[in-house]
């Protein structure tokens, strides 16, 4: 968990919030061009990143007078999608959000990540006794892409949210706001996709950016074994084993293993494949063996030759056929001069 505090210089010109709630009137998401930066997550597989879609997200809210999204563009001109609640003077809060089907691709496991900020109670005059500081994340598992339930009850709860940081009348005087991140994960999956669902119940938020993620083991090549991409397991202690196939020209006996972590890292490798004869390891492969040293000075004489053995046997045989050949070659010119 972790939270920024960063700056935020122009006004926007579109609000919804209540008079005690306006600080989104003196805010500009111009300053959250980081989140449009290039950033690399090593061994995450986006399934979706609510900062990249460019047209509509097809989320939808109910009530209708609940959950709103702003429209505003970062300094590329490029759509933010941003959403926000904050009905803290009105009791029995009960605002729901809900995304479109989001595919799994096949993972088991997925991560969510949220980027959020909310506003502290005891900044609100008058909202002591409504306002609330979390927010809970749904989840719904369907194979259907169009099958968006509305009904409470099938959404699974995933956790209940709160900030790190939230931020007061006095950060607004200041032009500051800060920025939290939270991340959770969810599984076993079991169905091709999935829903999210956020429900507000009296707090003032904005929901800035929701990124959905799965980790995998990327393909390597470890001790002349080649392993696959592989998508990590539904248990954050489970590790996966995982064979390998030996690369060309080398053999094993068995088939060389390695275990792929929940975190998306390759560990515990067991056995490994060696390079058949006439042929040596360079950089994970197996390449053909050239000449001796000796011998490479020897080749220039006698054509250049260049070859590949599969035996000491056959280099001898070579090598001394070779000593023969320059032998008569010069035997041959010592006697042409006479």
């Amino acid at each position: 968990m972790s939270s920024n505090s960063i700056f935020m210089p122009s006004k926007i010109t579109h609000s919804l919030w209540p008079t005690d709630c306006a600080w989104w009137d003196q805010i500009s998401w111009n300053c959250l061009l980081t989140l449009r930066s290039l950033q690399t997550y090593s061994f995450q597989l986006n399934l979706l990143d609510s900062r990249t879609v460019m047209g509509d997200l097809g989320w939808i809210a109910f009530p209708k007078n609940g959950w709103e999204e702003i429209g505003e563009v970062d300094e590329n001109y490029a759509p933010i999608h941003t959403y926000q609640v904050c009905k803290v003077m009105e009791q029995n809060q009960n605002n729901w959000l809900l995304t479109s089907w989001i595919s799994n691709e096949g993972a088991s496991r997925i991560f969510i990540e949220l980027k959020f900020t909310l506003r502290d109670c005891n900044s609100l005059p008058g909202g002591l006794g409504t306002c609330k500081e979390t927010f809970n994340m749904y989840y719904f598992e369907s194979d259907d892409e169009n099958g968006r339930n509305t009904k409470e009850n099938q959404y699974i709860k995933i956790d209940t949210i709160a900030a790190d940081e939230s931020f007061t009348e006095l950060d607004l005087g200041d032009r500051v706001m800060k920025l939290n991140t939270e991340v959770r994960d969810v599984g076993p999956l079991s169905k091709k996709g999935f829903y999210l669902a956020f429900q507000d119940v009296g707090a003032c938020i904005a929901l800035v950016s929701v990124r959905v993620y799965y980790k995998k083991c990327p393909s390597v090549v470890r001790h002349l074994a080649i392993f696959p991409d592989t998508i990590t397991g539904a248990d954050s202690s489970q590790l996966l084993e995982v064979s390998g196939s030996c690369v060309n020209h080398s053999v094993t006996d068995e088939p060389p293993k390695m275990h792929c972590s929940a975190e998306g890292e390759w560990l515990v490798p067991i056995g490994k494949c060696m390079c058949k004869a006439g042929y040596e390891e360079k950089n994970g492969t197996c390449q053909g063996k050239s000449l001796p040293a000796d011998l490479q000075g020897l080749s220039a004489s006698v054509g250049s030759c260049i070859c590949i053995f599969s035996s000491d046997y056959e280099q001898m045989t070579f090598y001394f056929a070779n000593l023969w050949r320059l032998f008569l070659s010069g035997l041959i010119s010592l006697f042409s001069e006479f």
